[in-house]
């Protein structure tokens, strides 16, 4: 596999609309979704993971592809689990297949972004913990919570490089 790297938000955001965020796992994934003015991030559901990386789509992709459409999405946020030091890992080439699929069922109209996702599912865990929520029985709202934090990092550093740039398209008042 080449070598595959983060996306960062920049000059190709395509604007104004709702955003999906995916936490892909071994056995579910979660999904999240933007509000249309992508400021914040919620849980939408947890699908239960069947498309291998090799075969046929299955059901999982055909619900990804559904609330694509449904929900008029303009970019698509896939969490990239990297290992702590950085390498790709097998899971890193699950969720590349899952961009991959996603990519070819839009037939590359949205873009697919992967966004670094070290550390989501313990933060995601440990705030679930904190809202009183086991975890045995928040399992498959763990996989939506881990969703939220990949979708909302990803709305969070979009917001900073438009500011980044709103902020250098305004004069130099000190040449005022």
């Amino acid at each position: 596999m080449a070598q595959l790297l983060p996306d960062r938000p920049g000059a190709d955001d395509p604007g104004r609309g709702r955003r999906l965020g995916i936490d892909v796992g071994e056995a579910r994934i979660g999904v999240a979704i933007s509000d249309p003015d992508g400021l914040l991030a919620t849980p939408v559901e947890t699908i239960r993971k069947e498309s291998g990386r090799r075969g046929p789509d299955g059901a999982d992709v055909d619900r990804l592809v559904d609330l694509i459409e449904e929900n008029e999405i303009v970019e698509i946020i896939i969490g990239l689990p990297l290992m702590l030091d950085g390498g790709l890992g097998s899971s890193a080439r699950t969720a590349e297949k899952l961009r991959s699929r996603l990519r070819r069922r839009t037939d590359n109209t949205v873009p697919v972004r992967m966004q670094d996702e070290r550390m989501t599912t313990v933060i995601a865990a440990s705030r679930m913990r904190e809202a009183g929520v086991d975890a045995k029985s928040g399992r498959s709202r763990i996989d939506q919570a881990a969703a939220v934090e990949i979708l909302q990092s990803w709305l969070d550093a979009r917001k900073d490089v438009a500011a980044l740039s709103h902020d250098s398209d305004a004069p130099d008042v000190t040449e005022m």
